[in-house]
Parts: structure tokens; sequence; C-alpha cells
């Protein structure tokens, strides 16, 4: 007698990833076969890749109540510290670069770079002299002047103000940053930076500022707003917004108050916006605030430059 075949073991499961793989594991979403490298992680058993993306999208992703990515770290505001930190070396190394760049409304900028008061229209220019300023285009001056510090051993703070203003940022940009998102921190403290410099644009156009003091205002302006809606203040910025005040009025004779409260001014206005926006129009309420802002803004420099220039 023949011996009867011993019937053939069926083939082995394998990996629908890699079909040249055997496997015995399954996914436990899709039930499909995975290979040890397939296999993902979860709550019961292992995921095939392909599941695990589908859950994934469709999570929803976690954000602050003001609208920004959870995780996402203060990285614009180590950049403005160092472009701050580069434009001093800027000024160290070439003097000029202060008269060229700052806050001036109306002036005369000389053959050696150094600015000049303007004596008013009917007076003639100087050989080598071009009136400067913003009324005069060089708009540029309103950000600039906001990464311009005093040089060492000239005003009456010399290098402490740029580590001053310095300090400030770190302590309170890594926090903002978080909390709001880059985008809306970047606008907050740029357009604090440009209210300072309108403000005193409007009020003194002939005498030159600098600093980022505007845009510190008005993060500090923002921050007490943003503590009010949390209900949580690890900086203490009730207490920053009163110390900020008074040095706003102390330093007067000493400072460009004008950009001190003009930087506070808008951050006040803009982190109204950005915190107490209400959740379903949150996007629409903060865009449509920095664009109000903003033309708030150009029109009082489009007033002042038609009121100096005639």
């Amino acid at each position: 007698m023949n011996p009867t075949p011993a019937p053939e073991a069926p083939p082995a499961p394998a990996c629908y990833r890699h079909a040249q793989r055997e496997t015995y594991i399954r996914c436990t979403r899709c039930d499909r076969h995975i290979c040890p490298d397939c296999m993902r992680e979860a709550p019961v058993g292992h995921q095939c890749p392909d599941c695990v993306r589908a859950g994934h999208q469709g999570m929803r992703e976690a954000r602050t109540v003001f609208g920004a990515r959870t995780g996402a770290g203060p990285v614009l505001t180590y950049l403005l510290i160092a472009l701050n930190v580069l434009a001093y070396l800027l000024e160290l190394a070439r003097p000029d670069t202060v008269d060229r760049y700052d806050n001036l409304g109306q002036g005369l900028l000389g053959p050696d770079g150094k600015a000049y008061v303007f004596q008013g229209a009917g007076v003639p220019l100087p050989p080598g002299f071009h009136l400067s300023g913003v009324a005069h285009g060089e708009w540029y001056r309103l950000i600039t002047s906001a990464f311009l510090h005093q040089p060492p051993g000239q005003g009456t703070f010399g290098i402490l103000h740029i580590l001053m203003n310095m300090y400030s940022l770190w302590l309170f940009g890594r926090v903002m940053e978080v909390q709001l998102g880059r985008i809306r921190f970047l606008a907050l403290y740029l357009l604090s930076a440009v209210g300072g410099s309108v403000l005193g644009y409007l009020i003194s156009p002939t005498e030159a500022a600098l600093g980022a003091s505007g845009a510190i205002f008005g993060l500090v302006g923002a921050y007490f707003l943003m503590t009010r809606r949390m209900h949580s203040d690890p900086l203490g910025g009730g207490r920053q917004l009163i110390a900020s005040v008074i040095w706003l009025v102390a330093s007067a004779g000493i400072t460009s108050w004008q950009g001190h409260l003009g930087g506070l001014l808008t951050g006040l206005l803009l982190g109204t916006a950005f915190v107490f926006a209400p959740r379903k129009a949150r996007a629409a309420v903060q865009v449509a605030a920095v664009l109000a802002v903003g033309a708030l803004l150009v029109g009082g420099v489009l007033y002042q430059t038609a009121a100096l220039t005639g």
C-alpha cells in the first residue's frame, strides 16, 4: 500500500506591507498582519502605521485659550533678542547707524552722517545737508529705531538701556509667545514698537528717540490682560503694569515717555482683542484688531507728515 501523503501546511501569513516577512501578529484596529517593523504601540496591543496615521488625523490639535498650538517654544523671543544685540554691535562698529535709523520725525542729515535740528521751511540747507526723517519718506525709522539702543557712554543709561530691555523681553516674551502663538506675539511686539514710534512722531517730531521700550511696554500691557483671563499671574502682571506706569511718569524728562505710552496703549488695544475674543470668532476678531490698529497708526503718520510738509 502506498502511504497517504500528509496535507501541505497552509503558508504562514505575511505582513501586509512586507510580503516576504512572516508574522502572526495582527493590527488590533484593522486585523491585518504586521511585522515587528510595522508594529506601533497602542493602548491595547499594536496597530499598523496606516491605522495610527488615520487616528492622528481624527484628533483635535490642542491649543491654548488664546488660539496658540501647544508645545511650541519661544523661538521668536530669542530671535528678537539676537536681532537687538546684533543691531547694538552694528552701532559700536558704525556709530552713524543711530542717526540714520533712529525715530526722527524731521531733521537734517549732514555729510558726516550726523543728525542736526531742522530750522524750518524757508531756511536754505547748507551744502551737503539733506532733509531726513519720517516726514521725508524714511518710514523705516518707525521700526528700525525699536532695535537700536544707547551706545556705551552716551545718554543717561548707556549699556544698561539694552540690558534692561532685553531682560524684560526675555521675561515676558517666553510666556507670551507660548500662550499667544508666534504670529500673534510678533504682531503684538512689532505694532507696539511702531505705536510708540508713531506717538513720538506725533508729539515731538524733531526729537530723535530709540529703543525697544515701546514694544516692551506693549508686552506688559497685554500680559496684564492675559493674566486676568487665565486667573494666573506668575510674573506679577499687576505689579509690573503699575511699575511701568510709574516709570513712564518718573522718567519723562530723561527718556521718551511718548514711546513708552504709545507702546503701552497699543499693547492694551491688541491685548484686549487677543485675550477676550470669543472662541467661535477668535481668528476673525484678532485679525480685524491687527488691521484696525495698523490702519490707525498709518493714519497718524500720514496726518503728521502732511502737517509737517505742508
